[in-house]
């Protein structure tokens, strides 16, 4: 009974530290909520800018698992190239190591209760209250809990007796072998917690409390290292190439800089010792073992900085793309999954890359009209003779391939925003995903409008309905003010529009009203004037129906105003 008392005791110090811990994170992403955006932007800049913005997403987060899981998505989904989401990569490495500092300077220099308490009682006021900065509580809340978590896990712990403990103490001595063992162990705690935070937390612990060896803790903070680089491997799985490669530059990274180091394990640890002040026990050893973690990652990027392209190289030949890659409508049904971290969901993070799979729909929609666009002049000008009647056959099978992906891709993304909101998002964050759920609606209508066009075409086509040339003259110019429409939009997704721009795309609908109107009376008229009824209303349909779609892209400028 007395170990199933500790071991519970242990379990829900943990638990309490990892909830603190996710608390504080949420607090912090909420608090940042659409600077992810800029974050995101930097990440798009050179090596420098890249690694940077890994160290700072981590240490906001609290987790490399979670950076790298979304690094994976996003290049996935082309938000980064592998040369950047090496930079991030190394630069999540290092950041991972803010814990470390946090648990070795706050949690056992200072009296844990005495910060913790207040924390939670600070952070629970400030949650309560109605005001703009609420979510700061969520941070002060997080932070107290996960230091209350560790207060109780370092109390748990020396209620092992020696027997217990005598089995560690042999393995702490055996040299090599207890580095070999401390590394597997490390790598062990890591798969079991999904953190290596929380494992590292653990690890500080042990050596505070004389459970384990300077050495051997410092082993076990190598082992996970590499088990923390399991969850971008489960999130690459039957994602594009290149993802796959990114995970695998995660996995490279951390194992070859392991190795390394464990060939170096000695001198690297004398180095630790001579930067850092104070001895190596009680208190003083979770500074060193801090130290030691960001030494070891900082040596470790620095190594492998000069050569970020030679490794992408390497990984690209070891995961070889398919040279038989075809465009996305023509593959199989279109599959977006949520990705999370594990231990630190990252909502804010999951609507970018939401954002620019709208953008790529939103690239589906105009691509769609740009055919039909060009397809009206070319075949209302070819002679009965010609192979109309197939040109519109390819068409039509063409835009119904891609409507299909088009709703295949709302009912996708609609499915991934909802789980975004399952997670507690920001209430700018929410209001974005909202706008950004119309815009998917307003987008998907494009699509079938433009689908419903081509049909029409179709029809005018076998029915042998062809318009006049007045009647061509006056429609083309309409569909272009349509075009530049659906372009302005396409160019603007992902950001608010300014006031000048909101009211260029006023502008821009109350020009296509009035063309439409003129059109209109212009089929009409031709009616009145005894041309074929079928024609002229054929005519006044597609008027109408493309009209439409002008009426589709103000709504989406509309939403886009709005996300300020």
């Amino acid at each position: 009974m007395q170990y199933l008392d500790i071991i519970f005791r242990i379990i829900g110090s943990l638990g309490l530290f990892l909830y603190g811990m996710k608390l504080m994170s949420d607090g912090i992403q909420h608090t940042a909520g659409s600077k992810f955006q800029q974050v995101l932007g930097f990440m798009t800049g050179n090596r420098f800018t890249a690694v940077l913005t890994g160290f700072v997403v981590t240490a906001i987060i609290q987790s490399s698992s979670a950076t790298t899981v979304m690094v994976v998505s996003f290049v996935n989904a082309g938000l980064l190239t592998l040369t950047q989401a090496i930079g991030v990569i190394m630069g999540a490495n290092i950041g991972t190591t803010v814990t470390g500092w946090i648990v070795s300077l706050v949690g056992f220099t200072l009296s844990m209760s005495a910060l913790a308490l207040p924390a939670v009682g600070l952070g629970f006021v400030m949650r309560m209250i109605k005001w703009k900065h609420r979510m700061l509580g969520e941070v002060f809340l997080g932070f107290g809990i996960l230091f209350l978590g560790l207060d109780f896990l370092t109390k748990s712990m020396p209620k092992l007796n020696s027997e217990a403990l005598s089995f560690i103490g042999e393995v702490s001595s055996q040299g090599v072998l207890s580095t070999m063992i401390g590394t597997g162990i490390g790598f062990m705690m890591t798969l079991i917690t999904h953190s290596s935070s929380a494992s590292t937390a653990i690890m500080l612990t042990l050596a505070h409390n004389g459970m384990v060896s300077y050495p051997m803790a410092a082993a076990m903070i190598l082992g996970a290292n590499i088990g923390t680089t399991i969850d971008a491997a489960l999130a690459s799985i039957g994602t594009k190439t290149v993802a796959r490669q990114a995970a695998l530059v995660h996995v490279l990274f951390n194992v070859i800089g392991t190795v390394w180091v464990l060939i170096l394990f000695q001198p690297l640890l004398l180095l630790v010792d001579l930067v850092t002040p104070g001895p190596v026990k009680g208190a003083g050893i979770t500074t060193h073992l801090a130290m030691f973690h960001t030494v070891f990652n900082l040596l470790n990027a620095l190594f492998f900085f000069p050569f970020v392209k030679p490794f992408a190289a390497l990984v690209s030949f070891l995961i070889k793309d398919s040279k038989n890659a075809v465009p996305a409508p023509a593959r199989g049904p279109y599959v977006l999954q949520y990705k999370s971290g594990s231990i630190q969901d990252t909502p804010e993070l999951n609507i970018l890359r939401a954002e620019k799979e709208i953008r790529d729909m939103a690239g589906l929609a105009a691509a769609m009209y740009q055919d039909i666009r060009s397809a009206f002049p070319s075949l209302q000008q070819r002679s009965p003779g010609d192979d109309k009647e197939e040109a519109v056959d390819t068409l039509v099978k063409k835009m119904g391939r891609q409507e299909a992906y088009a709703d295949e891709m709302r009912e996708e993304l609609t499915r991934f925003l909802i789980e975004c909101t399952r997670q507690q998002l920001s209430p700018q964050s929410e209001r974005k995903v909202s706008l950004l759920l119309r815009i998917l609606a307003d987008l998907e209508a494009v699509s079938d409008d433009c689908f419903s066009v081509a049909l029409l075409l179709e029809r005018s086509v076998k029915k042998n309905l062809n318009f006049k040339h007045k009647e061509m003259e006056a429609l083309m110019p309409y569909m272009g003010m349509v075009e530049t429409s659906l372009s302005f939009v396409q160019d603007h997704l992902g950001q608010p529009l300014s006031p000048e721009q909101a009211v260029y795309a006023q502008e821009l609908e109350e020009k296509i009203d009035k063309s439409r109107n003129k059109l209109r009376k212009l089929g009409r008229k031709r009616i009145e004037a005894g041309q074929d009824v079928k024609t002229e209303l054929l005519f006044i349909d597609v008027v109408r129906r493309i009209e439409n779609l002008g009426d589709y892209c103000y709504d989406i400028a509309t939403a886009l105003s709005e996300l300020h």
